[in-house]
């Protein structure tokens, strides 16, 4: 490792670096290492991008409780203001400011969460099992006969990608490229491209929706009291898609790996809803987030943070805390901070749990006797400054026919007819490389199973 850029050489002043490789190979190293010097300290999220990173459990709940002294609206943030933040920085787009209530306060973000609360509140567990089932059949018959897979980028990473697809009601060429457009944003390929396909993607399902509103969460989101403009649909459904799947993916791929790690499965009986407890705790999906910038300079104990400059909340170290070393031991749920805290906090914590536990059940049902094929220390993790997340989940299984689909298929019900495929029909040519009409792809794919 580099000493120039360790947490020790940050020791004389300098900002504790997250993008040399030292955070993904160690979390708890930068955790400790701003502990040691107080309950927050300054990093270096990536190059040129400076924040106040919160390490300590009961400052994290100061910030998060106090919008008067803490905004969330990126608008304020002084340096990028000043032209002092690269503007083509890979962590930007996590940043900077959208219209919807990740990232503003006060009465704007009251009328923007409602709107999304009151779609939530619509879902309830029996009708996200019944989303989540076929789905994850379908995608173990992707693999089932192979007699091996990699559970993060064919199951973790797919699953909620084509589950919001449903619930939002994509017909099938919006959704694929939703699906193709958000896998490249969060893997960092073509962004600015992805990002303008995102973009016309929601505008014209948000266009769909107006004209055919169905029972999903787009339309509910139309439909709501708070008569969001098509701008203000969009940047909803761009926080809620990208809180969702990447979290979500996270959340299914870690318990995964726990369960079927030596410590979960070495004899100990670890039950799913444990191994999901465990991770909330020692490895949340998000580890670094909920960006929040001082209205005026603030004391963090004795860390002085410049007003309108970013502070960091990190889930994970303030979970770690040793002041909470009984709460942990003793799992205390309503300690940990891995949903947030305060009129920001995570709004769909029991649709996450519901769809992570069904994920998993359904894929230790299928395949019992999966088995990693490499050892904890050398399983890749994915760099960035945000989370701690795993690059791959290899594992083998005894290989078994890909059948599930086709019971699935006969206790379904139809899809919404908003939801049938737009694209031609079975026979027709395929779409041309580099042609407007995007390719079919897994959602298309997905929604042909299904087709009355």
């Amino acid at each position: 490792m580099d000493t120039h850029h360790s947490p020790a050489a940050a020791s004389a002043g300098a900002r504790c670096p997250m993008s040399d490789g030292t955070f993904t190979a160690d979390p708890q190293q930068i955790y400790e290492y701003v502990r040691a010097h107080g309950p927050a300290g300054p990093v270096e999220l990536a190059p040129g991008v400076d924040a106040t990173l919160v390490v300590e459990h009961e400052m994290a709940l100061r910030v998060l409780q106090n919008p008067t002294l803490f905004a969330r609206d990126s608008r304020r943030w002084k340096a990028l203001n000043e032209g002092r933040v690269p503007l083509d920085s890979p962590i930007l787009p996590m940043m900077v400011y959208r219209p919807n209530c990740l990232f503003t306060d006060g009465a704007v973000h009251l009328r923007l969460r409602q709107a999304i609360t009151a779609s939530f509140d619509r879902l309830n567990t029996t009708r996200l099992r019944r989303d989540v089932e076929p789905i994850a059949d379908f995608l173990i018959d992707q693999f089932s006969e192979r007699g091996r897979a990699d559970l993060i980028n064919e199951y973790a990473k797919m699953l909620p990608l084509l589950l919001f697809n449903k619930l939002f009601g994509c017909p099938a060429d919006i959704g694929d490229t939703l699906t193709a457009s958000l896998s490249a944003l969060f893997d960092g390929i073509d962004v600015q491209r992805a990002n303008e396909e995102l973009t016309a993607s929601l505008m014209k399902l948000v266009s769909v929706k107006r004209r055919r509103p169905g029972d999903d969460m787009t339309s509910w989101l139309v439909q709501h009291p708070a008569g969001l403009t098509d701008e203000e649909l969009k940047d909803e459904l761009v926080v809620l898609m990208g809180a969702g799947f990447e979290p979500q993916r996270n959340l299914i791929g870690h318990a995964l790996q726990l369960l079927l790690s030596e410590e979960g499965s070495g004899g100990s009986g670890m039950q799913i809803e444990e191994a999901v407890d465990h991770v909330l705790w020692n490895n949340p999906p998000l580890a670094n987030y909920a960006t929040h910038f001082p209205v005026q300079d603030v004391d963090l104990g004795g860390v002085i943070v410049e007003a309108n400059s970013p502070v960091v909340i990190s889930f994970a170290g303030a979970n770690s805390d040793p002041a909470l070393r009984e709460a942990r031991e003793n799992r205390n749920k309503g300690a940990h901070l891995a949903w947030g805290a305060g009129p920001h906090a995570c709004p769909a914590k029991d649709p996450a749990l519901v769809i992570t536990i069904t994920a998993i059940e359904r894929l230790l049902n299928a395949l019992p006797d999966l088995a990693l094929t490499v050892a904890d220390k050398d399983l890749q993790w994915r760099p960035g400054p945000f989370q701690h997340a795993l690059a791959t989940l290899p594992v083998r299984f005894s290989p078994t026919p890909a059948t599930r689909m086709v019971s699935a298929r006969q206790t379904a019900a139809p899809l919404p007819a908003a939801e049938q495929p737009s694209t031609p029909a079975a026979g027709a040519e395929p779409a041309q490389q580099g042609a407007s009409t995007p390719k079919r792809g897994f959602w298309s794919t997905l929604v042909d199973l299904f087709r009355v």
